[in-house]
């Protein structure tokens, strides 16, 4: 908990995603934010929100460049909060395979991200999730709820703990949403960009730092 006694929330600044956006919608549910990529900062806030845009192999080389995977690592072995977005929940798979190189991502879950079979793509815009029962992201959000997708890649099985919460969507095929499982969760969709579901989900996500 910060001084102000909101929770408090690191944005990790790791040369990739929509820093701004997300710290403004993670402020107006009432977080106390801060964007660094400062090891101890990160470590010690309430909640890490972990951002990406663009490739793969790109985010995981910036994020290794200021130790992010490990920082991820050490607040996941400690049972601390982590909310990936986007190529942010991507990395923490395994690994993720684009134009034909295979990247290896944080490892956090098992599987790899791989390109959409669709006709169309990217996905981008407004879709439905079918959210897990007993989400806590989803919580108080009603079934026909529009988040805002904007990718051409995703996980399209889940290996993980049979125990997690998996929300999935389709486009053209079905693909992993979301994911909360214990301190670490994720979303393929851009919460900040989605509106009241998408400030509805960060408040969720936020009041149980």
């Amino acid at each position: 908990m910060s001084s102000s006694g909101k929770p408090s929330v690191v944005i990790l600044d790791y040369g990739s995603g929509n820093l701004r956006s997300a710290q403004r919608a993670l402020q107006r549910v009432g977080a106390e934010v801060e964007v660094t990529a400062d090891p101890e900062v990160a470590a010690n806030a309430d909640g890490l929100l972990v951002p990406g845009v663009g490739a793969y192999e790109a985010c995981m080389r910036g994020l290794r460049e200021v130790n992010g995977d490990k920082i991820i690592a050490q607040r996941v072995e400690a049972g601390r909060p982590v909310l990936g977005v986007c190529v942010g929940m991507q990395i923490m798979f395994a690994h993720g395979v684009e134009f034909g190189v295979d990247t290896v991502g944080c490892g956090q879950w098992p599987g790899a991200v791989t390109r959409l079979e669709a006709p169309v793509i990217p996905h981008m815009g407004w879709n439905v999730v079918a959210a897990a029962p007993g989400s806590t992201l989803f919580s108080g959000l009603d079934a026909d709820t529009r988040f805002y997708f904007v990718h051409s890649y995703a996980a399209q099985r889940w290996e993980g703990r049979p125990e997690a919460l998996v929300t999935w969507a389709t486009h053209q095929v079905p693909f992993v949403a979301a994911v909360e499982d214990g301190p670490l969760a994720a979303t393929q969709f851009h919460p900040e960009k989605s509106g009241d579901a998408g400030a509805t989900l960060l408040s969720n996500w936020v009041e149980a730092l």
